[in-house]
């Protein structure tokens, strides 16, 4: 039996040849209330074209809170599928603002998110975040108000 060709890795891990080196990813959150039912969705593109989706409801959060929820997902999964490079798309002009330094986190219940956010971003080798109309954003905003819709 043949083992899979392997190669090194970043911190010397082995990984899988055919590894998802670069990433699009789509994040939306969703709040029924602001603050009320919420959910997340992310939609994760290689090459123009989708490998996989989540949704999720969150519990009752803001709709900022909703949307770095799913920022956190994202990244997560992403370091699960062994991503380097990432171009994260939202239609949150918060959210990307604030990642990309142009606004401060003031909110402490959103500074929490953006700490564990910005520590998941040191295991990337690229990051980008990109402010995209809603309409460019529809899958992950499907993915979010279906979790809402999903748990009543």
């Amino acid at each position: 039996m043949t083992q899979p060709s392997q190669e090194m890795g970043r911190a010397g891990r082995k990984k899988e040849k055919g590894w998802v080196k670069e990433l699009e990813i789509y994040i939306d959150g969703a709040s029924k209330g602001n603050p009320g039912p919420s959910g997340i969705g992310v939609v994760f593109c290689k090459d123009g074209q989708t490998i996989k989706n989540l949704s999720n409801y969150i519990g009752n959060a803001t709709n900022n809170v909703a949307e770095y929820t799913a920022l956190i997902f994202a990244l997560q999964e992403a370091l699960i599928m062994k991503a380097e490079v990432l171009k994260i798309k939202t239609d949150s002009q918060l959210l990307c603002r604030q990642l990309n330094k142009i606004y401060k986190v003031k909110n402490k219940n959103i500074l929490v998110l953006y700490n564990q956010a910005i520590h998941l971003l040191g295991a990337f080798k690229k990051v980008s975040f990109v402010h995209i109309p809603r309409e460019e954003n529809e899958g992950a905003d499907k993915l979010a108000t279906l979790a809402v819709k999903k748990h009543k």
